[in-house]
């Protein structure tokens, strides 16, 4: 086992970066539709809370881009489906 989330959570998406750290992305929780992000790093096994999307999303993709970034789109929100779109760079 190589530890926890901080945060449970379905319906996000997760991303093997360039770097080989795994980025977790919005989903469902407790608390509803979610914003945040966790980083996973496998050489130290560790869990990181890092900064929020701007809008909490489930079911979007996550696609990398060569720039290291990450083109966070659509999926859902409490109000409606989502066609908006982000740039998120997880350093």
């Amino acid at each position: 086992m190589t530890g926890s989330v901080n945060n449970a959570r379905f319906l996000h998406t997760t991303s093997i970066l360039t770097d080989g750290k795994v980025l977790v992305t919005g989903g469902r929780g407790f608390i509803g539709i979610m914003n945040s992000t966790e980083l996973y790093d496998p050489l130290t096994e560790t869990w990181t809370i890092i900064d929020s999307m701007k809008i909490a999303r489930e079911l979007h993709t996550a696609s990398i881009l060569t720039s290291g970034k990450l083109l966070i789109t659509g999926g859902r929100n409490y109000d409606d489906d989502l066609k908006s779109t982000e740039l998120y760079y997880p350093l």
